[in-house]
């Protein structure tokens, strides 16, 4: 069944969206070529969305088979998390990206087999989410169970899927359950203005409005927005059993917060969505208080790898009980840091909308720090195990995993909770949508990585152009024009944060330009077919500390070269060395090594460090001159950690200065 509607093959489809400054490309504009993303998205390719689909669709991952009992053709018991049927829908969106890449009609014939199953289980009156019907629990009657999650990620994926395809078997049963949502909550009754936990139904019920023109879906994303913080904060019949407040970002109305709190997943899809809504009304209380939330979340509860959600269980900055989220300001531990790997590419989805929006380099700079750091940390270099739990530190019996439902020693094949894994899956197929946005006249270079772009610009206009790096672990840029319109039109580089010592040339010929660390630079001019655009983004390995209020790491540092952030673990440690023994000399020379055939290929930094040799048991002792011995090393980059055995590891060192 072709659709009946027009699509973009986008992920965010802004445009026709009023309140945007950058527009995605499509898919298959930009093809990722040579170097570290095209290395990345080939391993998504061949294994990761393979592999992870035959977890999906068999006994281990259950999600194939809880669609296929809810649609009553087999039997059997429902396994996996209330929300399981999300998780399988990411995936699904993880394989329609790719099949826009590669147009595959295995992969298309697969997805719509799919599609029929759950068409099957999907009840009349349009509703779908696989436990509450195997199990005959009452419909929206606690959100505990995740019903808006399931939906949220129904619509996006129908969304992909229509996008990349040209199908609507998917998005006709999304707009059948949309349908429902608009009949059940649309009317807005006092007993459920508290419902929805993990809200991604507001940016899918966006996707759908962008997608088919019916305003009520959008209407319906604010109205969700807007009932948070509204009503009186005690449990009722739809949130017992999981706590409320903070947790579900439910305190304050989200016009009036000024801090991230709760759980970090629910806070940043609440806030990208929230973005999405602001993008379409351009209401200014709504991207104030956006402002203010990135701003809070980027500056004083982030980690120097982009990773957010700063425990597994605490108390708000308000003191509601919260799990996997946000509390108090720069209190950043490093050994019980959970960084929930899908809090850390919210992260980057909610910094991607902003650059949307604003069209500022800055929320280009998180998505790159999050993607070469707290996002890849997630998953295996061979694609094929995971961590949940993303912490800057580990040291052996350091902690009870027996007792966490998440966080595990060493990474796993499958998790019960499978929520990170699709969810990096799929921002991995579709990095190459966010390599680009589409300016007013021009093109803004959001990602550096080698590819070829062909594209149409905004005013119709064909630009063509290839870009050939190293990146991230060599920092010179070449981009050739290889095809574009004969009048004047931008070009924005984004010159990172990190970048001090950035220069540029045209033809050969250095550029008269500040090139500022943190903004794009505008180039404007009248481009011919085969002019060459040369950025140097010099990489020395740079000591990083923290804000002096973050009490865990005063007095240490960090390994950072370009946006890669490094740590040492066991393996590259004497034997009986542990990760507690390693301090780092402020005056240390460092070298750097290129090694494809270590961890998928990485560029390595070599250092003396100092092991101390006197850390006897017990909580304190008298001080006394401390024994140091001289070690050569070498550091990892955080993302590829554990992936040589279970290891010890840390990002920060006890810093010697001299």
């Amino acid at each position: 069944m072709t659709s009946k509607f027009s699509h973009k093959k986008t992920e965010i489809d802004t445009s026709a969206s009023p309140h945007v400054k950058l527009r995605s490309v499509n898919m298959g504009d930009c093809r990722w070529t040579e170097g570290f993303w095209a290395e990345k998205t080939k391993l998504c390719e061949e294994t990761m969305v393979p592999y992870m689909g035959e977890l999906l669709k068999g006994d281990v991952g259950h999600g194939l088979n809880n669609l296929k009992i809810a649609a009553g053709l087999m039997q059997g018991e429902f396994g996996g998390e209330y929300w399981h049927d999300a998780d399988f829908f990411k995936w699904m969106e993880a394989a329609c990206y790719i099949y826009g890449l590669n147009g595959e009609q295995k992969l298309l014939e697969e997805l719509d087999e799919i599609i029929e199953v759950i068409a099957a289980a999907q009840e009349d009156d349009g509703y779908l989410h696989a436990y509450i019907q195997i199990n005959g629990i009452e419909h929206f009657s606690n959100r505990k169970y995740h019903e808006m999650y399931n939906c949220g990620h129904l619509y996006t994926t129908a969304c992909i899927h229509h996008r990349m395809t040209g199908k609507s078997n998917l998005l006709d049963i999304a707009l059948k359950n949309a349908d429902l949502l608009l009949k059940t909550f649309g009317p807005n009754p006092p007993h459920l203005r508290r419902f929805g936990f993990n809200q991604t139904q507001i940016m899918g019920l966006v996707e759908l409005y962008r997608t088919v023109g019916n305003k009520a879906y959008l209407e319906l994303a604010e109205q969700f927005i807007n009932n948070r913080g509204q009503s009186e904060m005690v449990h009722d019949s739809s949130t017992e059993g999981y706590p409320i407040g903070d947790m579900v970002q439910e305190r304050v109305p989200l016009r009036e917060e000024t801090e991230a709190a709760g759980h970090a997943v629910l806070a940043l899809y609440y806030y990208a969505g929230a973005a999405d809504v602001y993008a379409e009304t351009g209401e200014q209380a709504l991207i104030d208080a956006l402002d203010r939330l990135w701003n809070n979340v980027t500056e004083k509860k982030m980690y120097a790898t982009g990773a957010v959600g700063q425990t597994h269980y605490g108390a708000s900055p308000r003191r509601d009980m919260i799990e996997e989220g946000f509390i108090d300001e720069y209190m950043m531990p490093n050994m019980t840091a959970y960084n929930e790997t899908c809090a850390n590419i919210c992260n980057a989805m909610f910094s991607h909308r902003m650059l949307g929006i604003k069209g500022e380099s800055k929320y280009a700079d998180i998505m790159e720090l999050v993607l070469h750091n707290s996002s890849l940390s997630g998953i295996s270099v061979c694609g094929k195990k995971y961590y949940y739990a993303n912490p800057l530190r580990k040291i052996h019996g350091a902690r009870d995993y027996e007792s966490m439902n998440t966080e595990s020693p060493d990474r796993e094949p499958y998790l019960f909770c499978f929520c990170c894994p699709p969810n990096l899956v799929r921002t991995i197929a579709k990095s190459s949508l966010w390599a680009y946005g589409l300016a007013e006249n021009g093109i803004s270079v959001n990602l550096y990585g080698g590819n070829q772009l062909s594209t149409t610009m905004s005013d119709g206009s064909q630009l063509a152009l290839t870009q050939t790096t190293d990146y991230p672990w060599q920092g010179a840029v070449k981009i050739v024009i290889d095809a574009c319109k004969e009048q004047a039109f931008d070009i924005l580089l984004r010159i990172p944060q990190w970048s001090d010592e950035a220069s540029l040339r045209i033809n050969g010929k250095p550029v008269e330009l500040s090139l500022v660390p943190g903004e794009f630079a505008k180039l404007t001019r009248e481009w011919r077919a085969g002019d060459v655009i040369e950025l140097d983004l010099p990489m020395p390995i740079t000591l990083i500390e923290g804000h002096h209020r973050i009490e865990e790491v005063r007095n240490q540092v960090a390994l950072k070269r370009g946006p890669v952030v490094y740590c040492i673990e066991s393996p590259d440690l004497p034997e009986s060395a542990s990760i507690t023994d390693v301090y780092l000399p402020s005056n240390t020379s460092f070298s750097l090594k290129h090694q494809a055939g270590l961890l998928g290929g990485v560029s390595t930094i070599h250092a003396d460090i100092q092991l101390r040799q006197d850390n006897e048991p017990g909580m304190y002792r008298a001080v006394s001159k401390p024994n140091f011995v001289s070690q050569a090393v070498q550091f990892v980059p955080y993302y590829s950690w554990s992936n040589r055995g279970e290891a010890e590891m840390t990002v920060f060192m006890p810093v010697i200065w001299s």
